[in-house]
């Protein structure tokens, strides 16, 4: 069996039992005193937002990488992993726009936090156009992976936005460098779906890369043909 196809398999199945251990979490969680149940947005939101970053941190170092040794394989990862985060991306921008109309009275706000963030998927959507619009895959890995060099600027933006600026947003929920926001009996299924999200993002990863060499090995059979 492909390796690519085993690994596929084995992050399915931990991210199945890790989403439904989560949101079995999640449905039992209590109402936030605050919050009420709007919390329960904050299970999607917050590990949704941790993965959008982690994407283009991993697209970054795959570009990196492409530019530095020209390898195909870390061109294969940038390309898997601009969909993968412009998703998770979305559901962040979505997720938190539900949560703020109850928490904030609106559906936006031009905060820094929210508006690092919609750049990121902008960024995301731009990265994706550009390689699809280039026949030559080649050039097409390079310009973009200095696109996205220089899109990473955007990543200690968002991380630190809610210290630099006054900002309507709340501080860190997990890794802040003190203590979680949520803690208590929230704290349990926003750690597990954070751990679910890892394990997704893994298997979104993984899915999207196999197709991604399976294409250009298509695409390069095609052309021996051609040429034969």
């Amino acid at each position: 069996m492909d390796r690519f196809l085993k690994l596929q398999t084995l992050l399915g199945v931990i991210t199945l039992i890790l989403l439904a251990t989560g949101l079995w979490f999640v449905w039992n969680a209590p109402a936030d005193f605050q919050q009420g149940g709007a919390v329960r947005i904050l299970f999607v939101h917050v590990p949704s937002a941790k993965m959008a970053l982690f994407a283009y941190l991993v697209l970054t170092l795959a570009s990196v990488h492409h530019l530095w040794k020209k390898g195909e394989g870390a061109d294969i990862i940038a390309e898997a992993a601009a969909p993968v985060g412009a998703a998770f991306a979305a559901v962040t921008l979505a997720s938190g726009s539900i949560w703020g109309k109850p928490m904030w009275g609106t559906w936006w706000a031009w905060d820094a936090r929210l508006t690092s963030v919609l750049v990121l998927f902008i960024l995301y959507v731009g990265i994706i156009a550009m390689r699809s619009a280039m026949d030559d895959a080649v050039r097409a890995g390079r310009v973009t992976a200095i696109l996205v060099i220089i899109g990473a600027v955007d990543l200690p933006i968002i991380h630190f936005s809610v210290q630099w600026w006054r900002t309507l947003h709340q501080p860190a929920s997990l890794g802040g460098g003190g203590k979680p926001s949520i803690t208590g009996p929230l704290l349990t299924p926003l750690v597990i779906m954070s751990i679910a999200f890892v394990a997704m993002g893994a298997y979104l990863l993984a899915v999207k890369a196999r197709a991604v060499r399976d294409r250009r090995l298509l695409t390069a059979l095609e052309v021996e043909r051609e040429l034969a």
